[in-house]
């Protein structure tokens, strides 16, 4: 058997409209997300017991990668960002979203399940996860064998370097306007500031000169670097085309 077939069991709904700005590992930015799912998994009765534990395994999929890699166009190697996305490193030795099957893991905090309408919510913070993107499978965190406090993490053995954010008085302007206007929330804000702390741009990109635009919950963001400094320069809500 070369290939199998999985279902999708829920959607996450996620501040994160785009890749880019996305935490490359989940639990540095506590975002609120949940997960709609699907019937016939909209049942309840599947998760009697999941309010026990504090922490889920979230098994996902790498779904809108348009260099997604074919199995008959496989590379052994990719350049992970942690590594400044210029050396090359072995595929299985990263979490490099090009790979030959793409499925993602990560972990987030359990908030609540709950039932809306017809619809079964699963509330989680710490997700890294698309706004969109398919879940799956649901497994509970064991602590006791899920973590390995002596582990070594090779080049990602420690927390990246965090950015300190600044608001530009216009920005601050457009911060208080889209609050009053109630076109955003100060979670949301708290939210993004925590994103852009992280630092969003890729790896090889050191522009100082450069704005950099980005969408998170409804909102176009601009923003520049100058050293380990990220300035918000503007924001504005995502105008709805539609």
């Amino acid at each position: 058997m070369s290939e199998i077939q999985l279902p999708i069991i829920g959607i996450m709904h996620s501040p994160y409209q785009e890749k880019f700005g996305i935490p490359r590992q989940p639990n540095l930015v506590q975002v609120q997300s949940y997960i709609e799912m699907q019937p016939p998994y909209n049942d309840l009765a599947a998760f009697e017991g999941i309010e026990e534990f504090s922490h889920l395994w979230l098994v996902w999929q790498f779904h809108d990668n348009k260099n997604q890699q074919k199995k008959d166009q496989f590379r052994a190697q990719v350049r992970p960002p942690r590594l400044g996305g210029n050396k090359k490193i072995g595929v299985f030795a990263t979490r490099s979203m090009y790979r030959p099957a793409p499925i993602g893991l990560s972990v987030v905090q359990l908030k609540a399940v709950k039932k809306e309408g017809k619809s079964v919510r699963v509330y989680v913070t710490g997700s890294d996860l698309l706004d969109g993107t398919p879940i799956l499978d649901i497994k509970p965190y064991i602590q006791y064998s899920d973590a390995v406090i002596s582990a070594e993490s090779g080049y990602a053995q420690q927390e990246p370097q965090r950015m300190k954010v600044h608001w530009s008085e216009q920005a601050m302007t457009d911060q208080q306007q889209l609050l009053a206007t109630q076109q955003t929330t100060l979670q949301s804000i708290q939210e993004l500031e925590q994103v852009l702390s992280l630092d969003p741009r890729p790896a090889y990109q050191e522009d100082s000169e450069r704005i950099y635009k980005m969408k998170f919950a409804g909102l176009d963001v601009s923003f520049v670097i100058q050293g380990l400094t990220l300035e918000v320069i503007a924001l504005e809500p995502i105008l709805n085309t539609l």
